[in-house]
């Protein structure tokens, strides 16, 4: 990120450190101040209603733990911010787990994430053909994982489905005494 450049590392992780804070914070806020229209809404769309009962589920069990490595993962995030604000999940457990996982996520994405962005744009400017074909390599993984994941998904459910299905014995069935 050319935002950056020149920038001494630990001001770039300040600045990405306070962006999570106040991007995860607000999340958190609505989910945690319109409860029941987040829950309709996303629920009629059907957009992130699987990550957000996941996440609920997840939050439900194991709490702010949950909140500060979601930081670690991608897309998951939003969805663990705005199911402990619609959990309404206490501020004195939110707000620790929050800065503890803001502040690995900067450390990241400012160590790691800015180098690879500053390598992948040299190697662009080395090699633009090398550059592209990389990242249609990428997408193309990304797709075939996409659609493996969703064709397990379906076949798991079909069976699960299959198996409710089927008629089940009483237990002492076919007992003779």
């Amino acid at each position: 990120m050319e935002i950056f450049e020149g920038w001494p590392l630990s001001a770039a992780i300040g600045v990405l450190f306070v962006i999570v804070l106040l991007r995860a914070g607000g999340t958190y806020a609505l989910g945690r101040g319109s409860r029941a229209g987040v829950k309709r809404l996303l629920e009629r769309r059907g957009r992130m209603a699987p990550q957000l009962a996941r996440a609920e589920t997840v939050i439900e069990r194991f709490g702010a733990p949950v909140v500060a490595l979601s930081f670690l993962t991608v897309g998951f995030q939003t969805a663990v911010n705005l199911a402990a604000g619609v959990l309404r999940m206490p501020l004195v457990k939110y707000l620790p787990a929050l800065v503890v996982g803001g502040a690995m996520w900067a450390t990241l994405y400012g160590v790691l994430g800015l180098a690879t962005v500053n390598a992948v744009i040299a190697a662009a400017q080395r090699d633009p053909v090398a550059a592209i074909l990389s990242a249609l390599a990428v997408v193309a993984l990304l797709v075939l994982i996409e659609f493996a994941t969703r064709r397990a998904r379906s076949f798991a459910a079909a069976h699960s489905r299959a198996d409710a299905a089927e008629p089940r014995l009483p237990e002492d069935a076919g007992q003779t005494e």
